[in-house]
C-alpha cells in the first residue's frame, strides 16, 4: 500500500449543455494536476445538473468515456466524475472511475434529488462501489448521497480485518443556497466513518440560474480541513497520510461500538 495518496480537486465552472466544450475546458485544468494519483471532476461535468440534458445522454461507447481513458492515461492517474449515460433504455447519473490502464468502473447515483425532479427522469442505482487504488480503498459517491449516512456507513470487516474504505468522496453540483449543509455534512461523514473525506463542487452560475459557491474540501478523519477551496475556479492537490489514518483508528476505536444493521 502506498503511504500517501495524492488527490486533486478540479473545481470548475461547467459549461451548460456543451459536452465538447466541457471536455476541452476540464482537459486544460486536468493538465495542472500532474503527479496526482486521483483527479476529481464535478458531478455531470459535461452538461451541468440538468434534467433536459437527458436528451443528449451518451453511452459507454461515447466520446466522454473515451476522453476519460485518454486523460487518465496521459495523467498516469485515476479520474472520476459523473455524466448522464444511457444504458439499456435508461439514463443514469453515472459516476465513472477510470484508471491509467484504461479500466472503467462505475457507480450509478442511488439517491436522486427529488427536490429538482431528478427521480422523475433518471434511473437510480442500488449498489455502492468500492475501488482499490494503490492499496487505498475508496468509496466514490454523488452529491445528494451525502445526506444519507446509512448508505455511506464505513463498516469493519473482522474476517478480512479491514474497513470498507479509507477515503469517501463526493462529486457534486451543490447550489450555494444550501452551502452550510454541504460543509457540515462533509465533516460529519469524515468523523463518523473514521475516514478521509473529499467533496468536490462546481462554481459559477448554471442554465437554471442557480449559483454554486464551490466550497470544495478535503477533510481528515477528525473532520479537520486539509484543504478548503473558495468560490472560484481552482485546482488543488492534497496528500493523504495512511499512517495517520491507521493511528487514529487504533487510538479511537469507535468502530467497535457501531450498531449492526442491514441496508434494504
Amino acid at each position: 500500500m502506498s503511504d500517501a495518496l495524492r488527490i486533486s480537486l478540479i473545481q470548475g465552472a461547467t459549461r451548460w449543455h456543451d459536452p465538447a466544450a466541457n471536455r476541452e475546458y476540464y482537459g486544460a485544468l486536468i493538465s495542472e494536476a500532474r503527479g496526482s494519483h486521483l483527479i476529481m471532476l464535478p458531478e455531470t461535468f459535461t452538461s451541468g445538473f440538468s434534467n433536459e440534458a437527458i436528451h443528449n445522454a451518451e453511452t459507454m461507447d461515447g466520446p466522454t468515456v473515451a476522453w476519460l481513458r485518454e486523460q487518465a492515461k496521459a495523467s498516469n492517474a485515476a479520474i472520476t466524475g459523473s455524466v448522464q449515460l444511457r444504458v439499456e433504455g435508461k439514463v443514469y447519473n453515472r459516476l465513472l472511475f477510470v484508471t491509467a490502464d484504461g479500466a472503467v468502473r462505475h457507480y450509478d447515483k442511488r439517491h436522486l434529488f427529488r427536490y429538482a425532479g431528478e427521480h422523475e427522469r433518471y434511473a437510480a442505482g442500488s449498489e455502492r462501489l468500492i475501488v482499490d487504488l494503490n492499496g487505498w480503498r475508496i468509496c466514490p459517491l454523488v452529491c445528494y448521497d451525502l445526506r444519507f449516512p446509512a448508505f455511506i456507513r464505513n463498516r469493519y470487516d473482522r474476517a478480512a480485518q479491514r474497513f470498507d474504505y479509507d477515503l469517501v468522496l463526493f462529486v457534486a453540483n451543490w447550489p450555494s443556497a444550501r452551502r452550510y449543509a454541504w460543509q457540515t455534512l462533509l465533516r460529519a461523514r469524515a468523523i463518523e466513518n473514521l475516514s478521509y473525506c473529499a467533496g468536490l463542487n462546481r462554481v459559477g452560475n448554471d442554465g437554471n440560474n442557480l449559483h454554486y459557491a464551490g466550497d470544495s474540501a478535503v477533510l481528515d478523519f477528525l473532520g479537520c480541513p486539509l484543504a478548503e477551496l473558495g468560490a472560484q475556479e481552482q485546482v488543488v492537490t492534497v496528500s493523504l497520510d495512511r499512517a495517520a489514518l491507521a493511528a487514529h483508528r487504533e487510538r479511537f476505536p469507535a468502530w467497535m461500538d457501531a450498531d449492526e444493521f442491514k441496508l434494504l
